[in-house]
């Protein structure tokens, strides 16, 4: 039986001694050096049958003799053979680095990125290596719709652009993707357009929830200590076509785990007095601890990176 091969740090298929995070579709930007862990997701082992992520690979024709063939003389006269894809099918290379999942026998995880923690309170960002205090009021969201680990506010109203239902409140966190920025405030400065666009212009499948944006200024920028590593911050204040508006952060900062590659959270409040008060984006902030406890930070502190 196949099934995807769940999330988890494996071998590295391009880099010997060294681990590579596997998102459960695709390798990541995370590496680390390997260090006497075993592989796979980071839950219980439970036998199961291998399994491997879907993957675009060359088949070579396979031919069943031996035993098989003596098992089978009876019904068949002579060996069979079982033919694969034509040997023109396109092949990946090592450098895609998500040609082949890692084959393994864990049980799948629930979903990239989360943790093991049922704790309302806490949202637990493992690939990352962090976790963020849930507000009152607040929940986990199963919306994973382009991996965004989330949680949203508890009440929902229809939205003003007439079609489905919004929260007043969402955050998100994410690893970056734009490799080719190397610091905190260009990441933060690259994201907010298209924070702002997916929270209050368009949602994943296009739907305008608001109208649209009519215009936008920034409101606040700075550098910002999260989890002990010197980040960055960019807020804006958006007017929609329809609805209150609201205002979206960029908060950008280093991981403490792997390849320290760089973190984005994302907040997105509604403005007008249904909308979480813009202080709360600066409390989850300073809530953003380490996977274990511990950790300190947050707007307005400055904290030199550690020492690598």
């Amino acid at each position: 039986m196949s099934m995807t091969t769940p999330p988890g740090w494996y071998p590295d298929p391009g880099a010997p001694g060294t681990e590579r995070w596997w998102d459960g579709a695709t390798w990541s930007a995370h590496t680390r050096p390997v260090a006497g862990r075993s592989f796979g997701p980071p839950q219980p082992v439970t036998p199961v049958t291998a399994v491997t992520a879907p993957a675009v690979r060359r088949r070579r024709p396979l031919v069943v003799a031996g035993f098989a063939a003596v098992v089978l003389a009876a019904a068949v006269a002579g060996g069979f053979a079982v033919l694969g894809g034509p040997d023109d099918e396109p092949r990946t290379t090592g450098a895609s680095r998500s040609a082949t999942a890692p084959q393994v026998v864990n049980s799948p995880s629930a979903r990239p990125g989360s943790g093991p923690s049922d704790d309302p309170h806490t949202l637990v960002d493992q690939l990352n290596g962090i976790t963020l205090p849930i507000p009152d009021g607040w929940e986990k969201s199963d919306d994973m719709v382009g991996e965004l680990l989330t949680m949203v506010t508890k009440d929902t109203y229809d939205c003003p652009g007439g079609s489905g239902f919004c929260h007043h409140g969402k955050v998100t966190t994410s690893t970056a993707t734009a490799s080719d920025l190397k610091t905190a405030e260009a990441v933060a400065r690259h994201d907010i357009a298209d924070a702002a666009n997916d929270a209050y212009d368009h949602d994943a499948v296009g739907t305008r929830l608001y109208n649209g944006i009519t215009a936008h200024h920034e409101v606040k920028s700075g550098p910002v200590v999260v989890d002990g590593r010197t980040g960055y911050l960019v807020r804006w204040q958006v007017t929609t076509g329809s609805g209150p508006g609201g205002y979206v952060e960029s908060l950008a900062f280093p991981s403490t785990v792997g390849s320290e590659a760089m973190v984005i959270a994302r907040f997105a409040f509604d403005a007008g007095p249904d909308g979480p008060p813009l202080a709360l984006m600066d409390t989850i902030t300073r809530g953003i601890v380490p996977l274990g406890g511990g950790g300190n930070g947050g707007v307005g502190t400055s904290l030199p990176p550690p020492s690598p």
